[in-house]
């Protein structure tokens, strides 16, 4: 009797592409060893490549969950990368790009020098030079936080100011309302500090409107969210947009000053890691990884990833990611 033929289509395509922290197709001498799972959460596929591109055919179909995909990326000296769910469905070639980094590196901020932002993002120098004395004034303490924690803390600002203006509210973008940034980064001295995953600022009132506004849109892309954590506040706003590296805004709508003539009140920018934690194999890849869920450069990796699946311009800081 011949063998019973499987009702199981096949004929799944996705095609990786792995980058490196520059964002250019990864070309260091290590292999990459890529790891592909189904939805079942079987193993369809580890090996060593020598390209960064890699053409998958030929993937098991279930049409089912099992069409989910998940994509990990590791080459040695690198930290892994990956990203679930890539749906797979006959017919359509999918496309999966990821980016990993040194597990060694160093932040590359040629293009986000002080005065390089004249020209790579003119509206962000404005805004960071709100509140100095002079230009000298402004520059000086723009440098500090280069240097401070290894530039950690500027990644944050730069991560958190660039998804901020990629953001179109009814009027404007969350960036636009921002009016004087916070510069304190002494505990002692302020609630409201500078740190590697998240700043302070002063903001126009009407971005607490614009949220509402984009909370009650038929396909929002921002909800209301949990501020419990965070000391002081009043209300959070969190972007939805995305499976990884969404916006959060919380307010502290107690403090309140005018700026120019605009009532203002202090808003906390940050950038969480999942939108669904539980639903999310990579979470898996980024604790083992980065060890931290503070990491500027795991926003980066996320943030950059969530960008190109979504089909948006390229995420671009102004800094890059590069072996120490």
């Amino acid at each position: 009797m011949p063998p019973k033929k499987s009702s199981r289509p096949n004929g799944g395509r996705a095609m990786l592409n792995v980058f490196d922290g520059t964002r250019q197709l990864y070309s260091d001498k290590p292999q990459i060893l890529v790891t592909v799972r189904d939805g079942n959460q079987e193993e369809v596929h580890r090996e060593f490549h020598k390209e960064s591109s890699i053409l998958f055919t030929g993937l098991p179909i279930f049409n089912s969950f099992g069409d989910n995909y998940t994509f990990l990326a590791f080459a040695d000296g690198y930290k892994q990368s990956g990203f679930f769910p890539v749906h797979l469905a006959a017919n359509v070639d999918a496309s999966v790009d990821l980016l990993f980094i040194p597990a060694e590196a160093e932040f590359n901020f040629a293009n986000a020098t002080w005065k390089a932002l004249d020209k790579t993002r003119p509206e962000l120098k404005n805004l960071l030079s709100q509140g100095a004395a002079s230009d000298a004034t402004a520059a000086g303490r723009y440098a500090e936080i280069m240097e401070d924690q290894q530039g950690a803390i500027l990644a944050c600002l730069l991560n958190i100011t660039t998804a901020m203006q990629q953001i179109n509210l009814a009027q404007g973008t969350p960036l636009q309302y921002l009016k004087q940034v916070i510069w304190d980064r002494d505990p002692g001295q302020s609630q409201f500090v500078m740190a590697q995953d998240r700043f302070f600022a002063w903001a126009d009132v009407e971005l607490v409107r614009q949220l509402n506004l984009a909370v009650q849109q038929p396909h929002p892309q921002f909800t209301l969210a949990p501020f419990d954590l965070h000391p002081g506040a009043t209300r959070s706003y969190k972007q939805i947009s995305f499976g990884e590296a969404n916006v959060q805004l919380t307010f502290h709508m107690h403090e309140k000053t005018k700026i120019g003539g605009v009532n203002c009140a202090i808003v906390e920018p940050d950038i969480d890691y999942f939108k669904d934690i539980g639903a999310h194999v990579i979470l898996e890849v980024l604790v083992n990884a980065f060890g931290s869920v503070t990491d500027p450069r795991a926003v980066y990796v996320l943030r950059w990833i969530a960008g190109r699946r979504a089909g948006i311009p390229e995420f671009d800081p102004l800094y890059t990611i590069q072996k120490a």
